[in-house]
C-alpha cells in the first residue's frame, strides 16, 4: 500500500447528476425540472414561508401589542450584590467599572441598583440610575448615592 493506488471505498463516492446536456443523455430537454410553471424557469426562488399560495402562518396568527424601539434596557443589580463585594473584595466605591471587572455586568450595559437585599457596609455607589429602596438603603448604611444616567428626552431641553 502506497499514495499511489490510494482509492475510497466501494460505493463511497457516487458520479454528480450531469443535467441539461443532450436528449441523449436521459436528463435534456426540460433538465429535470418538469414542465411549465414559476419552477421551471430560471431565477426562480421561493419566499421565505410561502405556502403555495395558502395564506402564510405568519399572517394567520394575530397580532397585538407593540416594541418601544426607544426603550432603554437597565440591568439590575441588588443591593445583596453590592453587599457581597465589599465583603469578599474589600471595595469601598462601586462603579460600572468594578461592576465589569467582577462579571456582574456587560460592557454596554446600563446600571440600575435595586434594592433586594442588606446593605450594611459604607460605599460610594456610582452608577446610572437606583430604585428608591436602594438609594434610601444606601443613605441608611452611611454611604453616597450618585446618579449618573440623564435620559435623551432631558438631554434635550433647553436651559431658560
Amino acid at each position: 500500500m502506497d499514495l499511489s493506488n490510494l482509492k475510497p471505498a466501494e460505493g463511497a463516492t457516487k458520479q454528480r447528476k450531469r443535467i441539461g446536456r443532450g436528449q441523449g443523455s436521459g436528463k435534456g430537454g426540460t433538465s429535470t425540472r418538469g414542465h411549465k410553471g414559476a419552477k421551471s424557469r430560471s431565477g426562480y426562488s421561493r419566499k421565505v414561508g410561502f405556502e403555495g399560495g395558502q395564506m402564510p402562518l405568519q399572517k394567520r396568527v394575530p397580532k397585538f401589542g407593540f416594541t418601544n424601539r426607544n426603550r432603554v434596557e437597565f440591568k439590575g443589580v441588588n443591593l445583596d450584590t453590592l453587599q457581597f463585594l465589599a465583603d469578599t473584595k474589600k471595595v469601598t466605591e462601586i462603579t460600572r467599572e468594578v461592576l465589569l471587572a467582577n462579571g456582574i455586568i456587560s460592557r454596554n450595559d446600563l446600571v440600575k441598583i435595586l434594592g433586594r437585599g442588606e446593605l450594611t457596609a459604607k460605599l460610594d455607589v456610582t452608577v446610572d440610575q437606583f430604585s428608591k429602596s436602594a438609594l434610601a438603603a444606601i443613605e441608611k448604611a452611611g454611604g453616597k448615592a450618585t446618579a449618573t444616567y440623564v435620559a435623551k428626552k432631558d438631554r434635550t431641553k433647553k436651559e431658560d
